[in-house]
């Protein structure tokens, strides 16, 4: 039976440094994963201060506390931006799904937008929310 060499190469992109050169491709994914995670961590805590309004003063006093603190609006900056960057790559596979922009310079392109779209879009909320 023949030898079979073995290919000396990294089995997975999450073996970062070495052997994998972090991609925007693949950073703009693992993102889009995690800011998905985050949203729903937010919304759990928007629907954790509705129901403590309608459980109990004191309930509401300590949920409203946590909400209305640097904490709670670090949260809320953090979920806007969270949305806003799922949002721009949302767009970004719907405009891939078309067949357009799949080139390597494209894709790198369309994800530092997703990157300073959102951090743009997120300043521009929380200067719109704060004048408001």
């Amino acid at each position: 039976m023949a030898e079979t060499k073995r290919v000396e190469r990294p089995l997975s992109p999450f073996m970062l440094g070495l052997y994998y050169r972090i991609q925007m491709t693949s950073m703009g994914s693992i993102m889009t994963r995690i800011t998905g995670n985050a949203l729903i961590v937010g919304f759990l805590l928007g629907a954790w201060w509705l129901i403590a309004a309608v459980s109990s003063p004191g309930h509401f006093a300590f949920v409203n506390w946590i909400v209305t603190s640097w904490i709670g609006w670090l949260l809320f900056a953090g979920m806007a931006w969270s949305m806003w960057f799922h949002y721009l790559t949302g767009l970004r596979h719907l405009w891939w799904d078309s067949g357009r922009g799949l080139d390597i310079e494209t894709a790198e392109k369309l994800g530092w937008g997703a990157f300073y779209g959102a951090t743009g879009l997120t300043l521009f909320t929380l200067i719109v929310l704060w004048i408001v």
